[in-house]
């Protein structure tokens, strides 16, 4: 008697497709991180590629003519290419869990924002440009919605892809080692959800 192989169908993303602008290339990294954030599936969201972004590869900010409005709409700006020491790639040829991962972390910031005041965003702003600590505060805090929303093992992922990067800049990973929380970080964090989630049970 001939066994047929069991067939898993891919998951169903499409709902979060919901008021969101994404390019056709990078549709399932970033249907598959929306899908940890229920919370976001009807917020505004556009993703769009740039052509240098300065000091990152991806950048969440609010839409400021909407700051305003009762429905706010933000970008996720993605560098089209991903710069290395002596040359460059397509930014959607990383290994798609690493982009996974990386839009994660961006979508944290989202979590943040919308958690904020116009004044409390105003002020987010300014430290953002002038505070190194309110920076880091800021990307450990994007880093640890990620982590409570299951994307855990994305983020410890694209934090080793960067820190053991051969062609990354060492200045690059300094920052990522400086301002982030670190592999062994997120492990902890993780193992603590995991741990709080048993005693709920």
């Amino acid at each position: 008697m001939l066994q047929t192989e069991k067939v898993t169908a891919a998951p169903d993303y499409s709902t979060y497709r919901s008021n969101k602008t994404i390019p056709k290339i990078i549709e399932n990294e970033v249907l598959k991180a929306l899908s940890f954030y229920p919370e976001l599936r009807d917020t505004c969201i556009h993703f769009v590629f740039k052509r240098r972004i300065r000091k990152s590869v991806m950048q969440a900010q609010p839409k400021f003519s909407t700051m305003l409005s009762g429905k706010r709409e933000y970008n996720i700006n993605i560098s089209a290419m991903f710069r290395l020491t002596t040359s460059a790639i397509p930014i959607h040829q990383i290994p798609s869990d690493i982009m996974v991962g990386w839009i994660g972390h961006e979508l944290g910031h989202i979590m943040d924002y919308e958690s904020k005041s116009v004044a409390q965003m105003a002020r987010f702003g300014l430290g953002y440009l002038f505070s190194a600590s309110f920076i880091k505060q800021a990307e450990r805090a994007a880093d640890t919605y990620a982590v409570n929303h299951g994307l855990g093992r994305y983020i410890v992922q694209t934090k080793h892809f960067i820190l053991n990067h051969a062609n990354l800049s060492e200045k690059y990973k300094s920052k990522i080692a400086r301002l982030y929380l670190s592999p062994n970080d997120i492990i902890e964090q993780v193992r603590k959800l995991e741990e709080a989630e048993l005693k709920a049970s």
